[in-house]
């Protein structure tokens, strides 16, 4: 029998796991069912960031922090035109807001965009059969009238292939190339324009979030979003001074059966290369590293990454379910950052030579900004190639 961890309301969604666990809640945001991967993020603020990351396609995220929904949302938070994590489960049911900034409630928000939120559960039980028996595949159902097909939930669950294997990057990727020129938000203009001549860069989108291409014009670069299935060729002519590999969703290695080349004829011209997340595997791909799924991943925005140049510790904000295998790594390719929470790879450098990646997420969105400096180094890189 499965087992079950109620509610004393009469619930009105429900999450299934494969094993047959089944919460009840209390829905909000959007009616119907979906099946997903669970995940659970450890982040205090950001959750508007965190559904709209393109990086959680396939995903229903538990939020462990229990204040969701506190500050409404606003379209200046997304970080893409619309959510992507399949749904969304937390302790408390959304609050109203309470923030100068805020455009809209969060369930009505989520009730626009077609997306799933659960609330009334036990978050901290989930997140310890997350991290014990790794990220579960659900099944995701909000009834208002409480009717639920338990059997067909739990065999939904059971049936869903998972992410190992699976290119998402093209259900994300932009659907022709575009400029970039928004640069971050500051008090008290909020975003503005980058203007004058730029440092070339042309940045590969398998779901590229937006906060990055900002951080990319706030540096001083000229931006050219390119779609994940660009060939070098499509790269190199237009004479780029950098190129940049995004985040994004999915299995890397099936990704990289048709980015690999890609970046292989980058990494030819010699030319200044900067990846994060998917990027970051993709281009540990290309220089003959291989990836591996993980128990249940990393994400929140309180990690802590030891950086072996400078023997420093950075906090930083992470959000993947992959990771480089360090002791595949190649002669002439190091390992430059690490995990502090499980020792598992966290950026790569590629000896001699300014290209360089990191799992995590320098742009902050959520998440503290000891990191932003990676942006300035690629910047620094690209014009020392100009001196």
């Amino acid at each position: 029998m499965p087992q079950t961890a109620q509610i004393t309301d009469k619930p009105t969604a429900c999450l299934a796991l494969a094993d047959g666990t089944i919460f009840y809640g209390r829905g909000f945001g959007a009616t119907g069912q979906t099946v997903a991967e669970l995940v659970f993020n450890t982040a205090m603020t950001g959750y508007q960031e965190i559904m709209t990351d393109p990086s959680y396609a396939g995903q229903v995220v538990t939020f462990t922090f229990p204040h969701i929904g506190n500050t409404g949302v606003t379209p200046e938070d997304d970080e893409t035109t619309d959510p992507v994590a399949a749904g969304m489960v937390v302790k408390w049911d959304p609050t109203d807001p309470s923030n100068w900034r805020a455009t809209a409630e969060l369930t009505d928000w989520l009730l626009s965009k077609g997306r799933i939120g659960i609330g009334g559960l036990d978050t901290r039980r989930l997140t310890r059969a997350i991290r014990q028996q790794g990220a579960p595949h659900v099944a995701l159902a909000h009834d208002p009238d409480g009717n639920f097909d338990i059997e067909a939930l739990v065999a939904a669950a059971r049936a869903w292939r998972g992410l190992e294997g699976l290119d998402l990057a093209k259900e994300v990727t932009c659907a022709q190339s575009y400029r970039w020129d928004e640069m971050r938000w500051a008090w008290p203009q909020g975003y503005t324009k980058r203007t004058g001549d730029g440092l070339r860069v042309v940045a590969i989108d398998f779901g590229a979030k937006r906060n990055i291409l900002r951080c990319l014009a706030s540096s001083g670069c000229d931006v050219t979003v390119l779609p994940a299935t660009a060939t070098a060729e499509d790269v190199l002519a237009l004479n780029p001074e950098g190129v940049f590999l995004s985040n994004g969703p999915g299995d890397p290695a099936a990704t990289g059966e048709y980015a690999v080349g890609m970046i292989k004829g980058v990494l030819d011209a010699d030319i200044p290369v900067f990846g994060i997340c998917l990027g970051h595997q993709m281009l540990a791909l290309a220089l003959g590293g291989k990836t591996i799924k993980m128990n249940h991943g990393h994400h929140g925005a309180n990690h802590p990454v030891k950086d072996y140049d400078t023997n420093k510790v950075e906090i930083t904000s992470m959000n993947h379910g992959f990771t480089v295998d360090a002791q595949t790594l190649p002669k002439g390719v190091r390992e430059t950052h690490v995990s502090l929470f499980d020792g598992s790879n966290c950026g790569i450098a590629v000896d001699g030579k300014p290209v360089f990646s990191v799992q995590y997420h320098p742009e902050a969105s959520p998440g503290p900004q000891d990191s932003y400096y990676l942006f300035e180094r690629f910047a620094e890189a690209m014009k020392a190639r100009r001196a």
